[in-house]
């Protein structure tokens, strides 16, 4: 039987939203990832689904990769739109690059090795599995460090969208190297690449806030949206790394003061770009919200969950899982601020490791290769984020009790009056 009511399909859409809401408000309680709860609704939808003898189609892999790309794209604009560009911000921007590429580097590196010596013969092909597992989520860390301080939150931001970009470059580096015909070819095309988006972000970047902010349409910010999807489209097409163009114009636009000086400053009109700002901050939450929910429960309906039965896929998983780890300390050590803790723990793999993984070409695809080391990947990451925040939590609430700062401050008065108190008796 094939589902062709509509109102059904209504009712289930809303329920889904209102359950995602719900899933929401719950992690901020109990720092437990919706994703996973999203990923588990999905698992629970596909099992009804299959009881009353339901389908979907077999275009649910289609729907799932366009949510992503639109998912992906709103949670990069958004996070840039939460970031603000300060010369005291320079070293914290810096150093979340440098841990997120050589923990990029090292990680994909030490899982092609374990991938190859356990599952797969063709190194390169081990690496092309190994890179989507070595990415972090920013689709799952920027919900989910809303509660830690300023300085922590902003790194972990930051880290995770650079973790993203690269990810995504280095993924499509090596699918074109394919055609290259030497290590020469390869490297002029990265440097090329890198500089042809580098401009075309720029350049259309500064033409879209000039643009809209002169639209007195009330109708625009969609059409906004509509213009940087479009972009990132034909970005791709061309082989380009299209989320630079999303995270450079959501950064010229949070930002304009620092992009916009001296003649250009009097092409702004900022009164409209302000509005703008605005409007687009609410409408990229919202949106991101509604594509992140329907992408992992999707994402869930099409998990097979005997793979998680396999003993040798959850060996490899949990020795991937270590790798990353491990990393993850020796780059945070190397490169991170003194204090590692949460961000040691937050560290989950989800939308972009689930997108790149499908879109490896048929012609790569080995069957060797169980979808169950993507799902363990994903949930065992994903838990240790969660207990890291939960203990984070409860770190914080302690601290916040002791309220050590308010002691101190109660210590110099009681030294201020003693030594007043003494002088007066003299």
């Amino acid at each position: 039987m094939v589902v062709d009511n509509s109102y059904l399909l209504v009712i289930s859409v809303c329920v889904i939203i209102i359950l995602s809401y719900i899933f929401n408000q719950v992690a901020k309680k109990t720092n437990v990832p919706s994703v996973l709860m999203l990923i588990a609704l999905g698992v629970g939808i596909k099992e009804a689904l299959k009881y009353f003898n339901i389908s979907l189609g077999n275009h649910v892999f289609d729907i799932l990769e366009i949510i992503g790309i639109v998912g992906l794209i709103m949670i990069v604009l958004e996070a840039a739109l939460d970031l603000e560009l300060k010369k005291e911000k320079a070293p914290l921007i810096i150093k979340s690059f440098l841990v997120a590429f050589f923990a990029l580097i090292v990680s994909s590196g030490c899982i092609a090795y374990i991938i190859h010596r356990v599952l797969l013969y063709d190194i390169f092909i081990s690496l092309l599995y190994a890179v989507p597992l070595s990415i972090m989520s920013s689709a799952i860390i920027i919900p989910s460090v809303g509660s830690l301080v300023d300085s922590k939150k902003e790194f972990l931001i930051y880290e995770s969208t650079f973790s993203d970009i690269l990810g995504i470059m280095v993924f499509y580096f090596l699918l074109g190297s394919t055609e290259a015909s030497g290590t020469g070819s390869i490297v002029v095309g990265i440097v090329v690449n890198i500089l042809a988006t580098v401009v075309l972000s720029v350049v259309a970047s500064y033409a879209i806030v000039l643009l809209f902010q002169r639209m007195e349409s009330q109708v625009k910010l969609f059409l906004l949206i509509a213009v940087l999807v479009l972009l990132y489209a034909v970005g791709k097409m061309f082989h380009l790394s299209s989320l630079v163009i999303i995270l450079v114009f959501g950064l010229l636009l949070n930002n304009y003061k620092v992009f916009f000086k001296g003649k250009l400053k009097s092409l702004l009109k900022e009164s409209a770009l302000k509005l703008v700002i605005h409007e687009l901050h609410i409408v990229t939450f919202e949106t991101a919200f509604i594509v992140r929910t329907f992408f992992f429960v999707i994402f869930g309906i099409t998990l097979d969950l005997l793979s998680l039965l396999d003993v040798q896929t959850a060996l490899i998983s949990l020795s991937i899982v270590a790798t990353l780890f491990v990393i993850r300390f020796l780059m945070l050590k190397i490169f991170g601020n003194k204090s590692i803790l949460p961000e040691l723990f937050v560290a989950p793999r989800g939308l972009i490791t689930i997108l790149l993984f499908f879109a490896i070409p048929i012609e790569f695809q080995q069957e060797s290769f169980s979808s169950g080391i993507l799902l363990f990947t994903i949930l065992l990451t994903s838990l240790i984020m969660t207990m890291g925040l939960i203990f984070k939590g409860r770190e914080s609430e302690y601290v916040e009790e002791l309220n050590f700062t308010d002691w101190e401050e109660l210590d110099k008065e009681i030294k201020v009056v003693s030594a007043k108190n003494m002088e007066e008796t003299t």
